[in-house]
């Protein structure tokens, strides 16, 4: 749905001057399709922190799930102009926006913007459209204009005039010029194929110098806001005695094609204009004229002989081409134009860059295959195959990269994990773009695979026996049994138990829980008892618990404790007797 708040206050100070602010003007626009995309409209000027949208009505999501799920708003490129509240929806403006600060020379200036969500992973694209207003007036570079026309010159020639430039753009944008009376001079107005207006100014009535050497115009340019602002410049036409001859060029336009990497010093071309006047009214000089600043920074014209060479570093991703006027003028003051067009060619010399989103820093070791880990965005500011990218992961291992949107990838599991093989990855991504040579980038990202109770304990023997002396002291430690675990943490924390037997007595050891270590609880006595056998079980501390068994067998040593004890004849008898036969 659509929702326009507008609120104007109008203010009148003293004279001709006229003030309008416009305190608060919102519209949004909420769209969803395949990938869903907010859109919302902000005007320009506004004050830091200033409403833009309520998220979490627009979304559909309640509050708690902005906090919970770890909402947050990040733009694109370095700043970060929009803040998320994760208490009340509310996407505000961090800063005052200045359109004309953020789009030059941009008739649109859309800001788009990422909400991402966690648990579950989920992301939104957002647009925020920064609206004009009327808040720049057109400026001549400037403020006096001179020109010097022959007096020859005859009614209906132009003459070029400096245009004005207004940051502004549509409507508020420059709209129309004007010139003050004069009975010599009118005003030219053209539109070139780029939709630039341009000014020319048109000789309505003879010059005569010995009647008028000079004559001052006013010229005035006006936008179209509500209400115009305008600005204004002095036209200052010195009438010059006759020349009867203007240098003429050898061409009307000079096309010419330079790589982004062109050298400092690099000729570009070289304009010529030829004057058949003889001495000083033929000799020809060169100079920029209706040619921006930018333009003036990166090309030096050679006054003497025509000469344009590069003096700036060229830049496709900033400016594709770069439009000049040369003009031509003799020691007579007569002047003629042409016009230089460079076309800057696109290099690859941006490598792509890299940003990381999102980041599960730790996953479980028995996370399903396609499990996603990372988020992230692969962006080359080259043109053409020069932009296009493609990103691999270095090395075998268990991952994959699948690409979602706007040039964003997800970095997934693509088999099982096993903690106590591999516990920690080093995945290392690499972009690389398309063109003839080609550069890349590299970003390695860490992640943690958590322990999951996969792995019982295990003893180091089936059977343990163990050997005692009778008539042994209570407590006595007789040896230790011992289990690892392969598992990490409280899943790899080992407790012992006896294992109870039913029907059985309460045997005669016992087992320290944390260590193994077996003691013998009480004397033992070998006539009685020779060895017996319990069932130790080891479980480690996961939930829930595995656990394994392990048989102890004591063995009881004799010791000399008992004296000799005559059988017969019987110690209380006080004689014995045997018969033996006569023959033995």
């Amino acid at each position: 749905g659509w929702l326009f708040w507008r609120v104007m206050a109008c203010g009148r100070q003293s004279g001709d001057s006229k003030r309008q602010v416009i305190l608060f003007i919102l519209c949004v626009c909420v769209c969803q399709s395949g990938a869903e995309t907010l859109r919302y409209s902000l005007p320009e000027e506004m004050e830091r922190d200033s409403f833009v949208a309520n998220i979490a009505k627009d979304l559909g999501v309640p509050l708690s799930q902005l906090a919970a799920r770890k909402a947050r708003v990040v733009s694109e490129g370095n700043e970060q102009l929009f803040r998320l509240d994760q208490n009340t929806g509310v996407l505000t403006a961090k800063e005052s926006l200045d359109r004309e600060e953020i789009c030059p020379q941009s008739d649109t200036c859309t800001l788009v913007f990422k909400i991402f969500f966690e648990n579950p992973l989920q992301l939104i694209r957002g647009e925020v459209e920064v609206r004009d207003v009327n808040d720049n007036s057109p400026v001549f570079p400037e403020k006096e204009m001179v020109l010097k026309i022959i007096e020859t010159a005859s009614p209906g020639s132009r003459f070029p005039l400096e245009s004005a430039q207004d940051k502004d753009v549509g409507v508020n944008g420059l709209q129309n010029y004007s010139l003050g009376p004069s009975p010599h001079f009118s005003l030219a107005i053209g539109t070139a194929k780029d939709g630039v207006k341009y000014l020319e100014l048109v000789l309505q009535r003879q010059l005569d110098r010995e009647e008028q050497g000079e004559l001052n115009l006013l010229l005035t340019a006006t936008d179209g806001g509500s209400p115009p602002r305008s600005g204004t410049a002095q036209v200052r036409v010195v009438v010059v005695d006759a020349n009867d001859n203007i240098p003429v060029f050898d061409r009307e336009v000079y096309e010419v094609r330079l790589a982004e990497n062109s050298p400092l010093e690099q000729v570009v071309l070289r304009v010529a204009a030829a004057d058949p006047d003889e001495g000083s009214n033929g000799e020809v000089r060169y100079a920029f004229t209706q040619t921006s600043e930018r333009s003036r920074e990166l090309f030096q014209l050679n006054p003497t002989t025509g000469e344009i060479r590069v003096v700036g570093n060229l830049d496709f991703e900033e400016a594709k081409s770069h439009k000049m006027v040369v003009k031509a003028t003799d020691g007579g003051e007569l002047s003629a134009h042409c016009k230089v067009q460079v076309e800057v060619l696109d290099v690859n010399d941006n490598a792509p860059d890299i940003a990381l989103t999102s980041l599960t820093a730790s996953i479980p070791e028995d996370a399903p295959p396609r499990t996603v880990v990372a988020l992230f965005s692969v962006r080359d500011r080259d043109s053409g195959d020069n932009g296009r990218t493609e990103c691999s992961i270095d090395g075998d291992l268990p991952f994959s990269l699948t690409p979602t949107f706007d040039n964003y990838y997800e970095l997934r599991t693509n088999a099982a994990l096993d903690r106590e093989r591999t516990a920690e990855y080093k995945i290392t991504i690499t972009a690389t773009d398309w063109g003839a040579k080609r550069l890349s980038s590299r970003e390695s990202l860490f992640v943690q695979i958590s322990d999951v109770n996969d792995n019982p304990p295990e003893f180091t023997q089936e059977v343990y026996t163990m050997s005692v002396t009778e008539n042994n002291s209570p407590m006595l430690r007789i040896g230790r049994m011992k289990a690892t675990d392969a598992d990490a943490g409280n899943n790899a924390r080992v407790n012992y138990a006896l294992v109870r037997q039913e029907g059985k007595e309460q045997p005669e050891v016992s087992i320290n829980a944390e260590n193994g270590d077996v003691y013998i609880l009480r004397p033992l006595d070998y006539e009685k008892v020779r060895a017996f056998e319990v069932t130790v079980r080891a479980a480690d501390g996961g939930s829930p618990a595995l656990s394994a068994q392990a048989l102890l067998r004591v063995v009881v040593r004799d010791e000399n404790d008992n004296a000799p004890v005559l059988l017969h004849p019987q110690p209380d008898s006080s004689a014995a007797g045997e018969l033996v036969p006569r023959w033995a």
